[in-house]
């Protein structure tokens, strides 16, 4: 999924809603309830596109806020060192 999304072997709801994200993203101006709607019509309901919407959002100030402060993301291999504690206690140092 991570080339492409339209042709990544996922659920219809799941299309349409990054469909959706892509949109608001790119193209914000040009968001209608037409879209919301098709959204919905595709099987996703009210609170799961607001959750995407809220993750999409944090998403992209956190990414914005990255760039322009450059913090330093850590390496793959960092996180794979990592993801069972991460797993387990999220991301706490403790």
């Amino acid at each position: 999924m991570q080339r492409d999304w339209r042709t990544a072997p996922v659920s219809a709801q799941l299309r349409a809603t990054l469909g959706f994200l892509e949109k608001l993203t790119l193209r914000p101006a040009q968001v209608t309830r037409e879209d919301a709607n098709a959204v919905r019509a595709a099987g996703v309901s009210d609170e799961a596109l607001v959750d995407a919407i809220h993750v999409c959002a944090l998403f992209s100030m956190i990414v914005r806020l990255a760039d322009s402060l450059g913090w330093e993301v850590p390496s793959y291999e960092s996180f794979s060192a990592r993801a069972d504690q991460m797993l387990a206690t999220g991301y706490a140092l403790d």
